[in-house]
């Protein structure tokens, strides 16, 4: 239980995280730092909406709670991509939510088997 409540505050932070860094101004700091790390801002949509969305099936008590909070992660892809519209310097770009989608699609498909496999240990 205790491992679960972890995973699941764990999974809130990274939320703010990435609801943060995804409507911060491109001139921002903390974007300009990215910017120099030289990855594809496409590649860090991907990890992490596999992170946000596999957390919660992780996490939660219920294996059908966690897969639908996960799942829910892409509305909140799709919900912050277009925030960034309102952002200065960011766009809306459709491989984002691509790879949200991609990313949200691995963790459902590898979160059951990950949580039986944590499960056992």
């Amino acid at each position: 239980m205790a491992r679960g409540v972890l995973i699941l505050s764990l999974w809130g932070v990274l939320i703010g995280c990435v609801v943060i860094g995804s409507l911060l101004p491109a001139a921002s700091p903390v974007m300009v730092a990215i910017g120099r790390l030289h990855v594809s801002d496409t590649l860090l949509s991907l990890c992490a909406y596999v992170a946000l969305s596999g957390l919660p099936v992780l996490g939660s008590p219920g294996w059908w709670k966690g897969i639908a909070a996960g799942l829910s992660m892409f509305l909140l892809g799709l919900l912050l991509e277009a925030g960034q519209h309102f952002a200065p310097g960011r766009a809306v770009e459709l491989g984002d939510v691509v790879a949200n989608g991609a990313g949200v699609s691995c963790s459902a498909l590898l979160g059951l088997p990950v949580r039986t496999l944590i499960a056992l240990l």
